[in-house]
């Protein structure tokens, strides 16, 4: 079994993870800037309204018969009427000398500008904005100098900067939940690129090793030829390794059978009992290296054709009964009696050659292990789904072992004495899981083993 892999996180988290966290601090800078320009605009709206309320005062002062007069407009006040009834303070100043208003509005001495300044100040623990401007009145014998400042709290002003604030912090959410779902989105697009690839390679069979050849964006180039590569390598030895065994069991055929042969004509020659049984059990030696051989060439040659399965429509019933007319001679040689029950014609697609080796492994091992005057029955159905159903009559399959007979190089606890390389239903398995159908063994009540072979 294979180490686990070390998982360091997921890269679509990461990649969203730092999108949303680039769209909250981009929302976050913006709800800042938008509600200080709100802020500054407003300020200046306020700053305006009051440098022109001064202005309208220093506008009514005269000088008159030696006197300072100002005549207070309606309007200079009137203009700074506000939803939220702000408080308006005023001083007048002639001078050092205050006219009129509240004394805790005092003169800026050092400040004389002809057009209007502005500062926050506070009065009486209140917050105010204040404008102040001055004007030289020059009279018949006489210079001075009028100072008007006008004071207004903020509270219609914090109230709209409320306002703005809220609505630019709603368009701020707005923003980063479109952000956020743009960044799980493109997130999810750039890695369906890399899962697309997971699910290409998981879709392929384990001999399935030919190049992607499918566009696939720059980033990804590297890694899908690296992968390329090494498939390539697989592919390679796989390919070494099915001609070593193709190879190797014609190269152990070959020569077994030509000993075996020899062994038959030994067997004429020799008169003692306890020599015959010799040359039999090396016979019988022979004969399970053959097969053993023999299977491993035809496991081999199913492996490769199994992964690039080519799919030809045939008649089940005409494939199986062309083996039951070869196989009939073995039979008799044990009194044994095969037959069909398929009269009507079951067409499936897939690849003969490899159904035809799975039915003969099933019906060689029906015969192996039938009893003398026995029947074995091979059936051809299209209900539910086209199947060979092979019945024999013998000892059947050890139930403590019947879900592990078909794999590889197993064999039953009966088979002691029978010659076997424990590969038969395994290629039977194989060919079955090929054409997407399954293998099934199961004992019959009467006795004997039942084996269908579904597709």
């Amino acid at each position: 079994m294979s180490d686990p892999l070390r998982v360091s996180g997921s890269l679509r988290n990461r990649l969203a993870l730092i999108l949303i966290g680039g769209a909250a601090i981009l929302a976050l800078f913006l709800v800042l800037l938008v509600r200080s320009y709100a802020a500054q605009i407003a300020q200046q709206g306020q700053d305006q309204v009051l440098g022109a309320s001064v202005t309208s005062i220093l506008d009514t002062a005269i000088i008159q018969d030696g006197q300072v007069e100002v005549d207070f407009p309606y309007s200079a006040l009137s203009m700074l009427s506000t939803p939220s009834d702000d408080r308006v303070f005023h001083a007048i100043y002639q001078d050092d000398t205050l006219l009129s208003g509240y004394a805790s509005l005092t003169r800026d001495a050092t400040r004389a500008p002809a057009l209007p300044a502005y500062a926050t100040a506070e009065i009486m623990g209140t917050a105010v904005r204040r404008a102040s401007a001055s004007r030289t009145l020059i009279g018949a014998d006489q210079r001075t100098t009028i100072t008007v400042i006008v004071a207004q709290t903020q509270d219609a002003l914090s109230g709209t900067l409320n306002r703005i604030s809220r609505t630019v912090a709603g368009f701020g959410i707005g923003f980063f939940l479109l952000a956020t779902a743009l960044a799980l989105w493109a997130s999810s697009s750039t890695i369906g690129q890399l899962q697309r690839l997971t699910q290409s390679v998981t879709k392929r069979g384990p001999q399935d090793l030919r190049p992607f050849d499918k566009p696939v964006p720059t980033e990804m180039v590297p890694l899908v030829s690296s992968l390329n590569t090494l498939m390539g390598r697989l592919d390679q030895s796989l390919n070494r390794s099915e001609d070593f065994i193709a190879e190797a069991a014609h190269r152990v055929r070959t020569p077994l059978a030509t000993v075996r042969s020899h062994a038959e004509a030994m067997l004429q020659r020799v008169g003692r009992e306890e020599n015959r049984a010799t040359v039999r059990s090396m016979m019988r030696a022979i004969d399970e290296s053959s097969r053993a051989a023999g299977q491993l060439l035809d496991h081999a040659m199913i492996t490769f054709r199994a992964d690039h399965l080519e799919r030809d429509t045939f008649d089940l019933v005409e494939l199986v009964q062309d083996l039951v007319v070869r196989l009939t001679p073995v039979a008799e040689l044990k009194d044994v009696t095969v037959r069909l029950d398929g009269p009507e014609p079951v067409v499936i697609s897939g690849d003969a050659i490899l159904v035809q080796n799975a039915v003969r492994n099933i019906l060689d091992n029906a015969l192996k292990y039938a009893p003398g005057d026995s029947l074995v029955l091979v059936r051809v159905t299209n209900t539910p789904t086209p199947q060979v159903v092979v019945v024999d009559e013998g000892q059947g399959f050890p139930h403590a072992q019947i879900d592990t007979l078909a794999d590889r190089f197993t064999r039953g606890d009966n088979a002691a004495g029978t010659i076997g390389s424990g590969l038969g239903l395994t290629i039977a398995q194989d060919v079955a899981e090929a054409h997407g159908g399954i293998l099934d063994l199961s004992n019959r009540p009467e006795g004997g083993a039942c084996v269908t072979l579904s597709f």
